[in-house]
Order: structure tokens, then C-alpha cells, then sequence
């Protein structure tokens, strides 16, 4: 195959850092292993983000979630995982990472990690009538 997993997650500059602005993605075909059993966990990814700086190429985003095909991990681990690895790579203003796994053995498991950077303050809402 040309292409090959890959830890490693590309960046690019934001083109609009003066704005807050919300780039949200949806991964539906996460998978890694079950550490106790080696059996595949399937999951669905909403990654939701304010950028800084950068902001995650997507390509590369997509062979670094592919990187965890053969991985064993827990639900929690891994969530947290692939947060700090986003906040490592982007250092964003604001990240939020949903995991929401599929059922197994009758348990929906979802995780929610955040990250939120000390000097930003988040914008307020808007409520139009």
C-alpha cells in the first residue's frame, strides 16, 4: 500500500487567528483493540476546536487515527490520548474530544475530554430572536 499509518499529525497556519471560529470533525470508523480480550472497539470521533495558530491537516489526521487499528487500549486512555496528542501538535485555544464508542456486551461507553487554554476566554453566545 502507498499510504501507511502514522503518528505523526501535520499542521497548518490559521488563516483567520484574529476570529474564534470552530472547526468541528467527525470520524466515524475509529478502531483500536480491547486491551483485555484483543477484540476490535469501534468508535465515533466529533473532535471540536478553536484554533490558535494552527490548525490539523487532515490527511494526516486520518493516518494518525489509523495508527490505532492494532493498538490495545482502554475507552479512557485513548480518548486522552488522542486529545494531548491534538493539543501537543496544535496548541489550540479550546479543544473538546468526544469518544463515543459502540456497544459491547449490552455498555454504550462514551468519553469527553477537553482542553481549554488558560489565556483565552471563550466569546459570548449570540441569541437571536
Amino acid at each position: 500500500m502507498p499510504t501507511q499509518p502514522s503518528k505523526t499529525l501535520e499542521t497548518f497556519e490559521n488563516p483567520n487567528r484574529d476570529r474564534d471560529y470552530t472547526i468541528r470533525i467527525r470520524i466515524p470508523e475509529f478502531t483500536c483493540l480491547c486491551p483485555k480480550t484483543g477484540q476490535p472497539d469501534f468508535a465515533t470521533l466529533d473532535i471540536a476546536y478553536v484554533p490558535d495558530k494552527y490548525c490539523v491537516e487532515l490527511k494526516s489526521l486520518k493516518l494518525y487515527v489509523w495508527s490505532f487499528r492494532d493498538e490495545g487500549a482502554f475507552h479512557e486512555a485513548v480518548t486522552n490520548r488522542i486529545l494531548d496528542d491534538l493539543v501537543g501538535a496544535l496548541a489550540p485555544r479550546f479543544m473538546r474530544l468526544n469518544a463515543e464508542f459502540n456497544v459491547r456486551g449490552g455498555i454504550y461507553t462514551t468519553v469527553v475530554a477537553e482542553h481549554r487554554d488558560e489565556r483565552w476566554t471563550p466569546p459570548v453566545e449570540v441569541s437571536l430572536p
